[in-house]
């Protein structure tokens, strides 16, 4: 019976994955109208999305908490993920692994939200991880590290003393474990010099700070539109159902920028529609995942004949529409 039970959930939940992307889903199916012709095998890949909605607020599959809104919690596979808002429009997130009770926050924009976090859910802090120097992420680091002894951990590419507290500097190659579940550092230079992103492959979620966001990326504020082209092709190059975990709520305004410089891609007008009707709800954007970025963020897709067409780039290189795109976001 439990299996019975067990299987009648699991078909719910990938029924509702893919009525919530058949949009992008017909899209890939048709080639994505993109120079890139393997996109299409993306759809053969099932979509792992399982964050609920927060307590009292509409239900979403594709949402845990968002700026406006109260936080949620989820588990996959070993690690639980508890996403909850900080500031006005930051996202902070507590990894836990109940195996060993360890604990991360990923980035501190503000203590007490995650403060709170932590007393919810009866948590002990035992690891910051900060993805880059930026004040709205790491400005809770000194306060907490000093109520709770707990590890901080950053990169080693931002330059000495902008990462408060810092105990381990970390780069492209090196892994962190919270607990037994164990992330692999990715080197994502671009938005600032040392920016990282937090990598956990089994578990199919990467943190990607201000790197990504969902249809947009970051600003080039410490480096170039090269750089962040490469920083962001590692992204998509994971498996397309990765979670993708961005560190603000910035969707809305991104997914009316990106219609405007590829207006007839059919998945993004949808997603569009779909964000508008969540923000106006309160629902939040985050997560999102490298299958849908591929298929309706600019930033993801240099390659597109449509962006390609709208910038009047049909023949240059991806560095420089890529460039472009940013230089009009």
């Amino acid at each position: 019976r439990a299996q019975n039970l067990r299987a009648t959930h699991v078909g719910r939940r990938m029924r509702s994955v893919i009525q919530r992307h058949a949009p992008l889903l017909r899209l890939l199916a048709q080639g994505g109208q993109t120079r890139r012709p393997g996109l299409a095998r993306l759809v053969a890949t099932p979509l792992r999305t399982t964050l609920s909605a927060a307590p009292g607020a509409p239900s979403s599959s594709s949402s845990t908490a968002s700026a406006s809104s109260s936080p949620a919690a989820a588990t996959t596979g070993e690690m639980e993920v508890y996403q909850f808002p900080c500031l006005q429009d930051n996202y902070s997130f507590l990894l836990h692994d109940p195996s060993t009770g360890a604990t991360a926050v990923v980035d501190t924009p503000e203590v007490a939200p995650i403060e709170a976090a932590l007393k919810e859910k009866g948590w002990k802090l035992t690891h910051i991880l900060n993805t880059h120097h930026h004040w709205d992420h790491t400005g809770g680091n000194a306060e907490l590290k000093a109520r709770h002894g707990c590890e901080v951990i950053g990169p080693s590419g931002e330059r000495k003393g902008e990462i408060p507290g810092m105990d381990r500097a970390v780069c492209e190659g090196d892994e962190v474990a919270v607990g037994n579940v164990v992330a692999r550092v990715l080197d994502t230079p671009g938005h600032t010099a040392g920016h990282v992103v937090y990598h956990f492959p089994t578990e199919k979620k990467v943190f990607v700070g201000d790197t990504m966001f969902a249809m947009g990326c970051g600003r080039l504020f410490e480096g170039t539109a090269d750089q962040m082209w490469s920083s962001i092709q590692k992204i998509t190059a994971m498996p397309p159902d990765t979670e993708v975990f961005c560190a603000h709520e910035y969707t809305l305004s991104n997914a009316k920028f990106a219609v405007s410089v590829e207006p007839d891609n059919e998945a993004l007008q949808a997603r569009l529609r779909e964000v508008e009707v969540n923000r106006a709800k309160g629902v939040p954007t985050v997560p999102t995942t490298v299958a849908q970025e591929l298929a309706t963020n600019p930033f993801c897709r240099p390659d597109s004949v449509l962006l390609r067409r709208t910038l009047g780039l049909e023949g240059a290189d991806d560095v420089a529409v890529f460039a472009e795109t940013r230089r009009r976001k």
